[in-house]
């Protein structure tokens, strides 16, 4: 079968189309024919050789598919052959074909494009997860989101909204502050030309935000504490601006705040299980009704996957980048 596998670590140029052996299915795993596959930031990182893939994973890149159930490990009960799903992988959408753990694979919402599909289950799972499962956001809060129209950050909007919080967007041109307005934000901030720190407070008559969802890291962080109200939390997935920040820890301690790093894709199996469990009863439901849906930046055939790359890499994109394989 096709996968794009990487040469080298370097630029998108190194993502090489290759025939590699078809998956078999461990006891619990079911095969999955794919349909089309998410394109992440992380696998830009893993492609640049900073963000190499867990030990029993596939090592070419993709951490979310849709597509159709081809194949059945011994032990599974809960799918059959034929069955339309998305899944969240550890690696190896990029491909024709992928074996995944039956508990991280969720059913296509009904009249869901495939294609649509594939762009959910990376940034569904990393926004539950963050937002509701370790910060607790819940109807009243208020919610800073940045990237704001990013994969991510497109899908933490409407489900904070869905969830009953105020949500603040960052984004980087006015385009992209009326998609977030258009995805439901109170207030998007153009952050080349505005001072997040002081919208959120204005907005929020001084008190700052309860929750902060941060993919930049870097200088950001120390902003994102003066952002906080009191017993806030910032959850940081990604560290697109650098691993290292300086912050003021009495103003930390002063607001009872705290700063959560997390990642999704070197979890436990156990651990991904519970949080797909968790998106499969509460966040799927938004789905099915169009609360939350996927904001379709562009669609690449699998054999143009370094121009998706250039295309992520751009930042000029809106929402989900895919790949259509089939």
């Amino acid at each position: 079968m096709r996968a794009i596998t990487i040469s080298r670590p370097g630029g998108p140029e190194v993502l090489t189309v290759s025939e590699v052996d078809e998956p078999e299915p461990g006891p619990h795993d079911v095969v999955i024919d794919v349909a089309a596959a998410g394109v992440n930031r992380a696998d830009v990182a893993q492609r640049e050789g900073a963000y190499p893939p867990p030990a029993g994973a596939p090592v070419w890149p993709g951490l979310e598919v849709s597509g159709t159930i081809v194949a059945l490990g011994a032990s599974v009960t809960g799918w059959k052959v034929g069955d339309y799903v998305v899944a969240l992988l550890s690696g190896g959408g990029y491909a024709d074909r992928v074996a995944v753990d039956e508990g991280l694979v969720l059913p296509l919402p009904k009249g869901l494009d495939l294609a649509l599909a594939a762009g959910l289950p990376e940034a569904l799972a990393t926004a539950w997860s963050n937002l509701v499962l370790e910060a607790g956001l819940s109807a009243g809060d208020t919610l800073l989101v940045h990237g704001g129209t990013s994969g991510v950050g497109s899908i933490a909007i409407q489900l904070g909204v869905a969830l009953g919080a105020t949500v603040y967007a960052t984004a980087g041109t006015s385009e992209k502050v009326a998609v977030c307005a258009e995805l439901g934000a109170a207030r998007g901030i153009d952050y080349r030309s505005e001072d997040f720190v002081e919208v959120v407070r204005e907005a929020t008559d001084g008190r700052g935000v309860d929750v902060v969802l941060d993919m930049v890291g870097g200088d950001y962080l120390a902003r994102d504490v003066e952002a906080l109200a009191s017993g806030g939390r910032i959850m940081l997935i990604a560290t697109q601006q650098g691993r290292e920040a300086t912050i003021d820890a009495g103003a930390l301690m002063a607001k009872r705040a705290r700063i959560h790093g997390t990642t999704l894709r070197a979890r436990p199996l156990d651990e991904r299980r519970a949080i797909m469990t968790a998106v499969r009863e509460h966040a799927w439901p938004l789905v099915a009704r169009g609360d939350v849906r996927v904001f379709l930046d562009s669609a690449y055939p699998l054999d143009f996957a370094a121009t998706a790359h250039r295309r992520m890499e751009s930042g000029e994109h809106i929402g989900k980048i895919v790949l259509a394989v089939r």
